[in-house]
Protein backbone atom coordinates (compact mmCIF):
# COMPACT_ATOMS: atom_id res chain seq x y z
CA UNK A 1 0.00 0.00 0.00
CA UNK A 2 1.12 3.36 -0.46
CA UNK A 3 0.67 5.82 2.15
CA UNK A 4 -0.27 10.16 2.12
CA UNK A 5 1.98 11.90 4.31
CA UNK A 6 -0.68 14.58 5.12
CA UNK A 7 -2.16 13.46 8.80
CA UNK A 8 -0.09 15.89 10.09
CA UNK A 9 -2.73 19.20 10.66
CA UNK A 10 -5.57 16.90 12.68
CA UNK A 11 -3.64 14.11 14.36
CA UNK A 12 0.56 14.96 14.41
CA UNK A 13 2.40 11.26 13.86
CA UNK A 14 -0.24 9.69 11.70
CA UNK A 15 -0.24 8.47 8.44
CA UNK A 16 -3.34 7.36 6.68
CA UNK A 17 -3.94 5.93 3.02
CA UNK A 18 -6.03 7.20 0.72
CA UNK A 19 -9.64 5.37 0.43
CA UNK A 20 -10.43 2.66 -1.80
CA UNK A 21 -11.90 3.41 -5.33
CA UNK A 22 -15.75 3.83 -4.41
CA UNK A 23 -15.31 4.30 -1.13
CA UNK A 24 -14.81 8.05 -0.41
CA UNK A 25 -17.79 9.52 1.56
CA UNK A 26 -17.81 6.17 3.63
CA UNK A 27 -14.04 6.67 4.31
CA UNK A 28 -15.25 10.30 5.07
CA UNK A 29 -17.89 9.24 7.50
CA UNK A 30 -14.97 7.33 9.48
CA UNK A 31 -12.18 8.77 9.74
CA UNK A 32 -13.02 12.51 11.17
CA UNK A 33 -10.65 14.60 12.78
CA UNK A 34 -12.19 13.13 15.90
CA UNK A 35 -12.09 9.72 15.46
CA UNK A 36 -8.49 9.65 14.66
CA UNK A 37 -6.82 12.02 16.92
CA UNK A 38 -9.45 9.47 19.53
CA UNK A 39 -7.40 6.44 17.76
CA UNK A 40 -3.98 7.98 17.90
CA UNK A 41 -4.19 8.54 21.43
CA UNK A 42 -5.70 4.90 21.73
CA UNK A 43 -2.91 3.39 19.66
CA UNK A 44 0.02 4.95 21.14
CA UNK A 45 -0.83 4.48 24.91
CA UNK A 46 -1.45 0.77 23.91
CA UNK A 47 1.36 0.40 21.41
CA UNK A 48 4.06 -1.37 23.39
CA UNK A 49 1.98 -3.14 25.16
CA UNK A 50 0.75 -4.96 22.45
CA UNK A 51 4.36 -5.50 21.31
CA UNK A 52 4.42 -7.24 24.64
CA UNK A 53 2.02 -9.85 24.71
CA UNK A 54 3.59 -11.13 21.06
CA UNK A 55 6.97 -11.21 22.54
CA UNK A 56 5.97 -12.86 25.69
CA UNK A 57 3.72 -15.24 23.05
CA UNK A 58 7.44 -16.13 21.32
CA UNK A 59 9.42 -16.59 24.45
CA UNK A 60 6.86 -18.84 26.40
CA UNK A 61 7.25 -21.06 22.85
CA UNK A 62 11.26 -20.89 22.84
CA UNK A 63 11.15 -21.86 27.02
CA UNK A 64 8.66 -24.70 25.65
CA UNK A 65 10.85 -25.93 22.45
CA UNK A 66 13.87 -25.35 25.29
CA UNK A 67 13.30 -27.51 28.26
CA UNK A 68 10.64 -29.81 26.47
CA UNK A 69 8.15 -29.28 29.14
CA UNK A 70 4.54 -29.31 28.76
CA UNK A 71 2.13 -27.06 30.17
CA UNK A 72 0.17 -26.86 32.59
CA UNK A 73 -1.91 -25.11 35.20
CA UNK A 74 -0.11 -22.40 36.93
CA UNK A 75 0.85 -22.18 40.08
CA UNK A 76 1.29 -18.60 40.63
CA UNK A 77 -2.48 -18.04 40.15
CA UNK A 78 -4.08 -21.17 42.11
CA UNK A 79 -5.54 -18.70 44.66
CA UNK A 80 -7.37 -16.88 41.63
CA UNK A 81 -8.39 -20.79 41.01
CA UNK A 82 -9.20 -21.73 44.55
CA UNK A 83 -10.89 -18.98 45.66
CA UNK A 84 -14.47 -19.86 45.31
CA UNK A 85 -15.95 -16.49 46.08
CA UNK A 86 -15.60 -14.29 42.58
CA UNK A 87 -17.65 -14.24 39.78
CA UNK A 88 -18.27 -12.26 36.45
CA UNK A 89 -20.62 -9.31 36.60
CA UNK A 90 -23.85 -10.54 35.70
CA UNK A 91 -24.77 -10.93 32.11
CA UNK A 92 -26.82 -8.35 30.43
CA UNK A 93 -30.23 -9.08 29.35
CA UNK A 94 -29.87 -8.92 26.33
CA UNK A 95 -27.11 -11.56 26.58
CA UNK A 96 -28.88 -13.66 28.55
CA UNK A 97 -30.59 -15.91 25.85
CA UNK A 98 -27.92 -16.34 22.80
CA UNK A 99 -28.87 -19.61 21.75
CA UNK A 100 -27.98 -19.57 17.96
CA UNK A 101 -25.77 -16.88 16.63
CA UNK A 102 -24.33 -16.73 12.97
CA UNK A 103 -20.73 -16.84 12.85
CA UNK A 104 -18.23 -15.98 10.13
CA UNK A 105 -19.92 -13.20 8.95
CA UNK A 106 -18.05 -10.74 7.17
CA UNK A 107 -20.17 -7.05 6.98
CA UNK A 108 -18.79 -6.03 3.97
CA UNK A 109 -21.09 -8.46 2.36
CA UNK A 110 -24.12 -6.26 2.57
CA UNK A 111 -26.48 -8.20 1.63
CA UNK A 112 -25.41 -11.62 3.65
CA UNK A 113 -25.59 -8.77 6.53
CA UNK A 114 -29.02 -7.17 5.73
CA UNK A 115 -30.08 -11.04 5.62
CA UNK A 116 -28.24 -11.59 9.40
CA UNK A 117 -30.05 -8.72 10.65
CA UNK A 118 -33.29 -9.16 9.30
CA UNK A 119 -33.30 -13.41 10.70
CA UNK A 120 -34.09 -14.81 13.73
CA UNK A 121 -31.13 -15.76 15.12
CA UNK A 122 -29.84 -13.94 18.33
CA UNK A 123 -26.93 -12.78 17.84
CA UNK A 124 -24.17 -12.02 14.72
CA UNK A 125 -20.32 -12.68 14.89
CA UNK A 126 -19.83 -9.31 12.95
CA UNK A 127 -16.25 -10.69 11.52
CA UNK A 128 -13.20 -8.95 10.95
CA UNK A 129 -11.08 -11.73 12.24
CA UNK A 130 -11.26 -15.63 10.41
CA UNK A 131 -14.03 -14.98 7.59
CA UNK A 132 -13.20 -11.81 6.51
CA UNK A 133 -10.01 -11.02 4.48
CA UNK A 134 -8.84 -7.43 5.99
CA UNK A 135 -7.96 -5.35 2.28
CA UNK A 136 -8.66 -2.02 3.03
CA UNK A 137 -11.57 -2.08 1.08
CA UNK A 138 -12.95 -4.39 3.55
CA UNK A 139 -12.29 -3.49 6.21
CA UNK A 140 -13.80 0.50 5.51
CA UNK A 141 -16.46 -1.19 3.51
CA UNK A 142 -17.50 -3.61 6.57
CA UNK A 143 -16.40 -0.56 9.65
CA UNK A 144 -19.30 1.93 7.22
CA UNK A 145 -21.79 -1.50 7.34
CA UNK A 146 -21.70 -1.76 11.51
CA UNK A 147 -22.38 2.22 11.87
CA UNK A 148 -25.10 1.67 9.80
CA UNK A 149 -26.84 -0.97 11.48
CA UNK A 150 -25.66 0.60 14.70
CA UNK A 151 -28.09 3.79 13.13
CA UNK A 152 -30.89 2.32 12.05
CA UNK A 153 -29.87 3.57 8.33
CA UNK A 154 -30.57 -0.15 6.56
CA UNK A 155 -34.08 0.13 5.38
CA UNK A 156 -36.49 -2.95 6.27
CA UNK A 157 -34.06 -4.39 9.35
CA UNK A 158 -35.51 -4.22 12.74
CA UNK A 159 -34.58 -1.42 15.23
CA UNK A 160 -30.89 -2.18 16.91
CA UNK A 161 -32.23 -3.27 20.03
CA UNK A 162 -34.67 -5.52 18.01
CA UNK A 163 -32.29 -6.95 15.90
CA UNK A 164 -29.85 -9.21 16.50
CA UNK A 165 -26.93 -8.52 18.50
CA UNK A 166 -24.27 -7.62 17.23
CA UNK A 167 -20.85 -9.35 18.53
CA UNK A 168 -17.91 -7.77 17.46
CA UNK A 169 -15.15 -9.38 16.36
CA UNK A 170 -11.72 -6.88 15.63
CA UNK A 171 -8.61 -9.41 14.16
CA UNK A 172 -6.24 -10.66 16.61
CA UNK A 173 -3.15 -9.30 18.37
CA UNK A 174 -1.10 -10.75 15.26
CA UNK A 175 -2.43 -8.86 12.19
CA UNK A 176 -1.83 -5.11 11.50
CA UNK A 177 -3.38 -2.66 9.30
CA UNK A 178 -0.90 -1.48 6.81
CA UNK A 179 -3.06 1.64 5.65
CA UNK A 180 -2.40 3.72 9.21
CA UNK A 181 1.00 4.51 10.76
CA UNK A 182 0.87 5.88 13.82
CA UNK A 183 4.22 7.35 15.22
CA UNK A 184 6.28 5.84 12.56
CA UNK A 185 4.92 2.00 12.70
CA UNK A 186 1.90 0.23 11.07
CA UNK A 187 -1.38 0.07 13.69
CA UNK A 188 -2.25 -2.92 15.63
CA UNK A 189 -4.59 -4.14 13.45
CA UNK A 190 -6.70 -5.36 16.59
CA UNK A 191 -6.82 -1.10 18.09
CA UNK A 192 -7.90 -0.05 14.39
CA UNK A 193 -10.72 -1.90 14.44
CA UNK A 194 -11.83 -1.72 17.92
CA UNK A 195 -11.27 1.76 18.34
CA UNK A 196 -13.30 2.58 15.28
CA UNK A 197 -15.98 0.54 15.96
CA UNK A 198 -16.22 1.83 19.99
CA UNK A 199 -15.92 5.56 18.62
CA UNK A 200 -18.30 5.64 16.28
CA UNK A 201 -20.92 3.18 17.53
CA UNK A 202 -20.37 2.42 21.38
CA UNK A 203 -22.42 5.21 22.97
CA UNK A 204 -25.22 4.07 20.56
CA UNK A 205 -25.30 0.63 21.50
CA UNK A 206 -24.72 0.90 24.89
CA UNK A 207 -27.87 3.69 25.14
CA UNK A 208 -29.86 1.06 23.45
CA UNK A 209 -28.99 -1.97 26.17
CA UNK A 210 -27.40 -3.68 23.06
CA UNK A 211 -23.59 -3.35 23.46
CA UNK A 212 -20.87 -2.46 22.76
CA UNK A 213 -19.74 -6.70 22.89
CA UNK A 214 -16.91 -8.09 21.21
CA UNK A 215 -15.66 -11.48 20.29
CA UNK A 216 -11.45 -11.74 20.83
CA UNK A 217 -9.65 -14.19 19.31
CA UNK A 218 -6.76 -15.96 19.27
CA UNK A 219 -6.21 -14.94 23.04
CA UNK A 220 -3.09 -17.13 24.39
CA UNK A 221 -3.08 -16.41 28.13
CA UNK A 222 -4.76 -14.18 30.98
CA UNK A 223 -1.94 -11.61 30.37
CA UNK A 224 -3.23 -10.62 26.78
CA UNK A 225 -6.86 -10.55 28.46
CA UNK A 226 -5.65 -8.30 31.23
CA UNK A 227 -4.62 -6.06 28.31
CA UNK A 228 -7.67 -6.16 26.52
CA UNK A 229 -9.02 -4.85 30.01
CA UNK A 230 -7.06 -2.19 30.53
CA UNK A 231 -7.54 -1.08 27.19
CA UNK A 232 -11.42 -1.09 27.55
CA UNK A 233 -11.26 0.64 30.99
CA UNK A 234 -9.54 3.27 29.08
CA UNK A 235 -11.85 3.40 26.20
CA UNK A 236 -14.47 3.33 28.68
CA UNK A 237 -13.21 6.36 30.50
CA UNK A 238 -12.43 8.27 27.02
CA UNK A 239 -15.69 8.12 25.71
CA UNK A 240 -18.18 8.74 29.04
CA UNK A 241 -19.57 5.02 29.56
CA UNK A 242 -19.65 3.52 32.67
CA UNK A 243 -17.22 0.72 33.57
CA UNK A 244 -18.34 -2.65 32.80
CA UNK A 245 -20.43 -1.77 29.49
CA UNK A 246 -18.17 -3.43 27.35
CA UNK A 247 -18.73 -7.14 27.51
CA UNK A 248 -16.33 -9.65 25.64
CA UNK A 249 -16.28 -13.60 24.49
CA UNK A 250 -12.92 -14.61 24.86
CA UNK A 251 -12.19 -17.73 21.96
CA UNK A 252 -10.15 -20.24 23.98
CA UNK A 253 -8.38 -21.24 20.69
CA UNK A 254 -5.17 -21.78 21.81
CA UNK A 255 -4.08 -24.30 23.72
CA UNK A 256 -2.13 -23.02 26.37
CA UNK A 257 -5.07 -20.48 26.77
CA UNK A 258 -7.25 -23.76 27.74
CA UNK A 259 -5.02 -24.31 30.82
CA UNK A 260 -5.42 -20.19 31.94
CA UNK A 261 -9.44 -20.29 31.63
CA UNK A 262 -10.13 -19.40 35.11
CA UNK A 263 -7.38 -16.62 35.29
CA UNK A 264 -9.00 -15.25 31.86
CA UNK A 265 -12.36 -15.11 33.00
CA UNK A 266 -10.69 -13.46 36.39
CA UNK A 267 -8.88 -10.70 34.40
CA UNK A 268 -12.06 -9.47 32.67
CA UNK A 269 -14.29 -9.76 35.24
CA UNK A 270 -15.86 -6.49 34.84
CA UNK A 271 -16.20 -7.34 31.25
CA UNK A 272 -16.66 -10.70 30.84
CA UNK A 273 -19.54 -12.06 28.36
CA UNK A 274 -18.22 -15.29 28.69
CA UNK A 275 -15.70 -17.79 26.53
CA UNK A 276 -15.91 -19.28 23.58
CA UNK A 277 -14.86 -23.11 21.90
CA UNK A 278 -14.27 -24.31 18.41
CA UNK A 279 -12.16 -27.07 17.04
CA UNK A 280 -9.93 -26.09 14.31
CA UNK A 281 -8.16 -23.32 15.53
CA UNK A 282 -7.55 -25.10 18.93
CA UNK A 283 -6.43 -28.25 17.19
CA UNK A 284 -4.39 -26.47 14.87
CA UNK A 285 -2.49 -25.15 17.89
CA UNK A 286 -1.24 -28.16 19.25
CA UNK A 287 0.56 -28.02 16.13
CA UNK A 288 1.85 -24.75 16.48
CA UNK A 289 3.15 -25.35 19.54
CA UNK A 290 4.53 -28.91 19.67
CA UNK A 291 4.04 -29.95 16.06
CA UNK A 292 7.81 -30.97 15.97
CA UNK A 293 7.29 -33.61 18.56
CA UNK A 294 6.00 -36.77 17.72
CA UNK A 295 4.24 -37.09 20.28
CA UNK A 296 1.66 -34.69 19.12
CA UNK A 297 1.34 -36.15 15.45
CA UNK A 298 -2.23 -34.83 14.40
CA UNK A 299 -3.86 -37.47 12.71
CA UNK A 300 -6.23 -36.65 9.86
CA UNK A 301 -8.68 -34.72 10.68
CA UNK A 302 -11.45 -36.09 8.18
CA UNK A 303 -11.41 -39.37 9.81
CA UNK A 304 -9.96 -39.03 13.21
CA UNK A 305 -10.49 -35.66 14.93
CA UNK A 306 -13.88 -34.36 15.94
CA UNK A 307 -15.62 -32.90 19.73
CA UNK A 308 -16.04 -36.37 21.03
CA UNK A 309 -12.15 -37.05 20.85
CA UNK A 310 -11.13 -37.36 24.70
CA UNK A 311 -8.66 -33.82 23.85
CA UNK A 312 -11.74 -31.68 23.07
CA UNK A 313 -14.10 -33.13 24.52
CA UNK A 314 -12.48 -32.68 27.84
CA UNK A 315 -11.41 -29.04 26.66
CA UNK A 316 -15.38 -28.48 25.90
CA UNK A 317 -16.43 -29.76 29.38
CA UNK A 318 -13.44 -27.92 31.06
CA UNK A 319 -14.90 -24.41 29.35
CA UNK A 320 -18.78 -24.49 30.49
CA UNK A 321 -17.42 -25.64 33.86
CA UNK A 322 -15.14 -22.96 34.12
CA UNK A 323 -17.90 -20.43 33.31
CA UNK A 324 -20.58 -21.71 35.11
CA UNK A 325 -18.81 -21.87 38.32
CA UNK A 326 -18.11 -17.61 37.63
CA UNK A 327 -21.50 -16.99 36.62
CA UNK A 328 -20.40 -16.29 32.86
CA UNK A 329 -21.97 -17.77 29.65
CA UNK A 330 -20.05 -20.56 27.65
CA UNK A 331 -20.42 -21.00 23.70
CA UNK A 332 -19.94 -23.71 21.19
CA UNK A 333 -18.13 -23.87 17.95
CA UNK A 334 -19.99 -23.16 14.45
CA UNK A 335 -21.91 -25.70 12.28
CA UNK A 336 -19.94 -25.01 8.99
CA UNK A 337 -22.38 -27.50 7.41
CA UNK A 338 -24.84 -26.15 4.53
CA UNK A 339 -28.01 -27.59 4.00
CA UNK A 340 -29.09 -28.62 0.36
CA UNK A 341 -31.75 -26.10 -1.46
CA UNK A 342 -34.41 -28.79 -1.29
CA UNK A 343 -35.65 -29.51 2.02
CA UNK A 344 -37.65 -32.97 0.96
CA UNK A 345 -34.11 -34.38 -0.09
CA UNK A 346 -31.98 -36.95 1.39
CA UNK A 347 -29.15 -35.04 1.41
CA UNK A 348 -30.92 -32.37 3.11
CA UNK A 349 -31.88 -34.67 5.76
CA UNK A 350 -28.77 -36.29 6.12
CA UNK A 351 -26.61 -33.09 6.77
CA UNK A 352 -30.05 -31.85 9.42
CA UNK A 353 -29.33 -35.29 11.24
CA UNK A 354 -25.57 -34.54 11.45
CA UNK A 355 -25.71 -31.03 12.28
CA UNK A 356 -28.39 -31.79 15.09
CA UNK A 357 -26.43 -34.59 16.32
CA UNK A 358 -22.56 -32.93 17.01
CA UNK A 359 -24.73 -29.76 18.31
CA UNK A 360 -26.69 -31.96 20.68
CA UNK A 361 -23.21 -33.09 21.94
CA UNK A 362 -22.31 -29.32 22.44
CA UNK A 363 -25.98 -28.65 24.82
CA UNK A 364 -25.71 -32.13 26.62
CA UNK A 365 -21.91 -30.63 27.72
CA UNK A 366 -23.93 -27.79 29.03
CA UNK A 367 -23.30 -24.90 26.13
CA UNK A 368 -25.83 -21.88 26.52
CA UNK A 369 -25.28 -21.19 22.95
CA UNK A 370 -23.39 -21.95 19.26
CA UNK A 371 -23.15 -20.33 15.52
CA UNK A 372 -24.16 -21.67 12.54
CA UNK A 373 -23.35 -20.54 9.09
CA UNK A 374 -26.12 -21.00 6.90
CA UNK A 375 -29.03 -19.26 8.17
CA UNK A 376 -31.70 -21.92 7.66
CA UNK A 377 -30.04 -23.73 10.16
CA UNK A 378 -31.33 -20.82 12.99
CA UNK A 379 -34.58 -22.00 13.52
CA UNK A 380 -34.01 -25.84 13.74
CA UNK A 381 -31.16 -25.48 15.85
CA UNK A 382 -33.58 -22.87 18.17
CA UNK A 383 -36.01 -25.52 18.46
CA UNK A 384 -33.26 -28.15 19.03
CA UNK A 385 -32.12 -25.70 22.18
CA UNK A 386 -36.07 -25.56 23.55
CA UNK A 387 -36.52 -29.60 23.04
CA UNK A 388 -33.36 -29.73 25.23
CA UNK A 389 -32.68 -26.89 27.72
CA UNK A 390 -35.22 -25.24 30.52
CA UNK A 391 -34.93 -21.35 29.99
CA UNK A 392 -32.37 -18.70 28.59
CA UNK A 393 -29.76 -20.57 29.37
CA UNK A 394 -27.46 -23.24 31.35
CA UNK A 395 -25.25 -21.55 34.00
CA UNK A 396 -27.16 -23.81 36.38
CA UNK A 397 -25.71 -26.62 34.70
CA UNK A 398 -22.23 -25.96 36.67
CA UNK A 399 -20.68 -29.76 35.31
CA UNK A 400 -19.39 -30.46 39.29
CA UNK A 401 -19.29 -34.26 37.76
CA UNK A 402 -16.49 -33.11 35.16
CA UNK A 403 -12.63 -33.49 36.24
CA UNK A 404 -10.30 -32.52 33.95
CA UNK A 405 -6.52 -33.30 33.92
CA UNK A 406 -3.74 -31.74 31.58
CA UNK A 407 -3.34 -35.37 30.43
CA UNK A 408 -7.02 -35.36 29.04
CA UNK A 409 -6.16 -31.78 27.22
CA UNK A 410 -2.74 -33.18 25.94
CA UNK A 411 -4.07 -36.47 24.89
CA UNK A 412 -3.97 -36.85 20.91
CA UNK A 413 -6.51 -39.11 19.71
CA UNK A 414 -4.77 -42.25 17.81
CA UNK A 415 -4.98 -42.51 13.65
CA UNK A 416 -3.36 -41.99 10.98
CA UNK A 417 -3.36 -40.41 7.63
CA UNK A 418 -5.54 -40.84 4.09
CA UNK A 419 -4.84 -40.30 1.14
CA UNK A 420 -8.45 -38.31 0.68
CA UNK A 421 -7.53 -36.16 3.77
CA UNK A 422 -3.91 -35.25 2.61
CA UNK A 423 -5.59 -34.00 -0.55
CA UNK A 424 -8.28 -32.63 1.43
CA UNK A 425 -6.41 -30.62 3.23
CA UNK A 426 -4.05 -29.20 -0.19
CA UNK A 427 -7.54 -28.53 -1.57
CA UNK A 428 -8.91 -26.36 1.46
CA UNK A 429 -5.12 -24.66 1.86
CA UNK A 430 -5.29 -23.53 -1.78
CA UNK A 431 -8.41 -22.77 -1.81
CA UNK A 432 -8.30 -20.20 1.21
CA UNK A 433 -4.97 -18.73 -0.44
CA UNK A 434 -7.11 -17.72 -3.30
CA UNK A 435 -10.16 -16.60 -1.16
CA UNK A 436 -7.47 -13.99 -0.07
CA UNK A 437 -5.91 -12.92 -3.18
CA UNK A 438 -9.40 -12.21 -4.26
CA UNK A 439 -9.90 -10.28 -1.50
CA UNK A 440 -12.28 -12.85 0.30
CA UNK A 441 -12.11 -14.07 3.71
CA UNK A 442 -14.11 -17.69 3.39
CA UNK A 443 -15.19 -20.09 0.69
CA UNK A 444 -17.80 -22.80 -0.11
CA UNK A 445 -16.26 -26.55 -0.88
CA UNK A 446 -17.98 -29.69 -0.52
CA UNK A 447 -20.97 -28.36 1.06
CA UNK A 448 -19.49 -26.23 4.19
CA UNK A 449 -17.87 -23.40 4.55
CA UNK A 450 -13.85 -22.74 4.99
CA UNK A 451 -12.57 -19.74 6.45
CA UNK A 452 -8.72 -19.25 8.32
CA UNK A 453 -9.35 -21.96 10.73
CA UNK A 454 -9.84 -24.11 8.55
CA UNK A 455 -6.88 -23.29 6.33
CA UNK A 456 -5.35 -23.21 9.30
CA UNK A 457 -5.55 -26.75 10.50
CA UNK A 458 -5.20 -27.90 7.17
CA UNK A 459 -1.95 -26.38 6.48
CA UNK A 460 -0.81 -27.44 10.03
CA UNK A 461 -1.99 -30.69 9.67
CA UNK A 462 0.32 -31.39 5.86
CA UNK A 463 3.52 -29.70 7.45
CA UNK A 464 3.17 -31.69 10.47
CA UNK A 465 2.78 -34.70 8.07
CA UNK A 466 5.86 -33.97 5.74
CA UNK A 467 7.93 -32.99 9.06
CA UNK A 468 7.24 -36.22 10.94
CA UNK A 469 7.58 -38.33 7.23
CA UNK A 470 4.03 -39.65 7.75
CA UNK A 471 3.03 -42.85 6.22
CA UNK A 472 -0.64 -42.80 4.32
CA UNK A 473 -3.02 -45.67 5.52
CA UNK A 474 -4.21 -46.37 2.11
CA UNK A 475 -1.01 -47.39 0.44
CA UNK A 476 1.97 -46.55 2.99
CA UNK A 477 4.10 -43.91 1.19
CA UNK A 478 5.17 -41.13 2.79
CA UNK A 479 4.24 -37.51 2.76
CA UNK A 480 7.19 -35.79 1.43
CA UNK A 481 7.48 -32.66 -1.00
CA UNK A 482 7.20 -34.73 -3.51
CA UNK A 483 4.17 -36.28 -2.98
CA UNK A 484 2.53 -32.70 -1.86
CA UNK A 485 3.44 -31.28 -4.80
CA UNK A 486 2.50 -33.79 -7.24
CA UNK A 487 -0.65 -34.20 -5.15
CA UNK A 488 -1.55 -30.26 -5.51
CA UNK A 489 -0.75 -30.67 -8.67
CA UNK A 490 -3.33 -33.22 -9.05
CA UNK A 491 -5.82 -31.36 -6.91
CA UNK A 492 -5.50 -28.35 -9.27
CA UNK A 493 -7.08 -30.25 -11.96
CA UNK A 494 -10.07 -31.52 -10.06
CA UNK A 495 -10.49 -28.41 -8.68
CA UNK A 496 -10.90 -26.66 -12.05
CA UNK A 497 -13.01 -29.54 -13.19
CA UNK A 498 -14.85 -27.78 -10.47
CA UNK A 499 -14.87 -24.49 -12.00
CA UNK A 500 -13.31 -23.41 -8.99
CA UNK A 501 -10.94 -21.19 -11.33
CA UNK A 502 -13.60 -19.72 -13.17
CA UNK A 503 -11.83 -16.63 -15.61
CA UNK A 504 -8.65 -16.89 -12.72
CA UNK A 505 -6.43 -19.96 -13.48
CA UNK A 506 -3.49 -17.43 -12.89
CA UNK A 507 -4.48 -16.91 -9.27
CA UNK A 508 -4.85 -21.00 -8.45
CA UNK A 509 -1.70 -21.45 -9.41
CA UNK A 510 -0.15 -18.66 -7.79
CA UNK A 511 -2.55 -19.94 -4.77
CA UNK A 512 -0.94 -23.29 -5.21
CA UNK A 513 2.37 -22.28 -5.40
CA UNK A 514 1.81 -19.99 -1.83
CA UNK A 515 0.74 -23.21 -0.34
CA UNK A 516 3.67 -25.09 -0.61
CA UNK A 517 6.11 -22.34 0.20
CA UNK A 518 4.10 -22.39 3.52
CA UNK A 519 3.83 -26.24 4.06
CA UNK A 520 7.73 -26.95 3.34
CA UNK A 521 9.16 -24.41 5.64
CA UNK A 522 11.26 -25.54 7.61
CA UNK A 523 10.09 -23.33 10.59
CA UNK A 524 6.50 -23.45 11.28
CA UNK A 525 4.84 -19.98 10.42
CA UNK A 526 2.83 -19.31 13.36
CA UNK A 527 -0.32 -17.52 11.60
CA UNK A 528 -1.10 -18.39 8.33
CA UNK A 529 -2.91 -14.77 8.02
CA UNK A 530 0.35 -13.25 9.60
CA UNK A 531 1.71 -15.00 6.46
CA UNK A 532 -0.57 -13.64 3.64
CA UNK A 533 -0.93 -10.13 5.38
CA UNK A 534 2.68 -9.82 4.97
CA UNK A 535 3.47 -11.56 1.37
CA UNK A 536 3.76 -9.41 -1.72
CA UNK A 537 1.41 -11.45 -3.65
CA UNK A 538 -1.53 -10.81 -1.47
CA UNK A 539 -0.12 -6.49 -0.76
CA UNK A 540 0.10 -6.10 -4.75
CA UNK A 541 -2.77 -7.82 -5.46
CA UNK A 542 -4.60 -4.64 -3.45
CA UNK A 543 -1.96 -1.83 -4.53
CA UNK A 544 -2.95 -1.32 -8.30
CA UNK A 545 -6.30 -0.32 -7.10
CA UNK A 546 -4.93 1.80 -4.13
CA UNK A 547 -2.13 3.72 -6.73
CA UNK A 548 -5.72 5.14 -8.64
CA UNK A 549 -7.32 6.04 -5.62
CA UNK A 550 -3.98 8.38 -4.45
CA UNK A 551 -3.60 9.91 -7.81
CA UNK A 552 -7.97 10.86 -7.20
CA UNK A 553 -7.45 11.85 -3.77
CA UNK A 554 -4.29 14.08 -3.23
CA UNK A 555 -5.99 16.96 -3.18
CA UNK A 556 -9.20 16.83 -1.46
CA UNK A 557 -7.56 14.34 1.46
CA UNK A 558 -8.91 15.33 4.56
CA UNK A 559 -5.75 14.25 6.01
Amino acid sequence: PLFLGEAETTAPGMEVSPPPSGLEAEYETLFTTDSLLFLHELISTFDEQVDQVLRLRVSRKVHLDLSGDLPSFLEHTSDIRRDPAWRVLPVPLRLQRRHVDIGDLAPSDTQRFVEALQSPAQGIQVDFDDGNCPTYYNQIKGMHNVLKAVHNQFPNVPHVSQAPVLMLRPRAWNMVEHNMMVEGKEAPGPLFDFGLLMFHCGKTLFENKSGPYFYLSKVESFMEARLWNKIFVWTQQKLGLPLGSIKATVLIENILAAFEMEEILYELRDHSAGLNCGIWDYSASFVNKFGHRRAFLLPDRSKYVNMEKRFLRSYMELLVQTCHRRGALATGGMAALLLPQDPLSEPYRRVLATVTRLKLLEIKAGVDGFMVYDLNLIEPMQTLFRLHTDGDNQLHQLRNDVSVTPEDLLSMPSGGVTLYGLKYNIAVGVLFMNAWLSGKGHFFFRGQVEDSATAEISRSQVWQWIRHQTQLEDDSRVVSRRLVTDLSREVMVELSALGHNVGAKQGLHTAADMFLEVVLKRDFPEFITTYLNQDHTFLSSQSSAQVEAQHRHTHQSKL
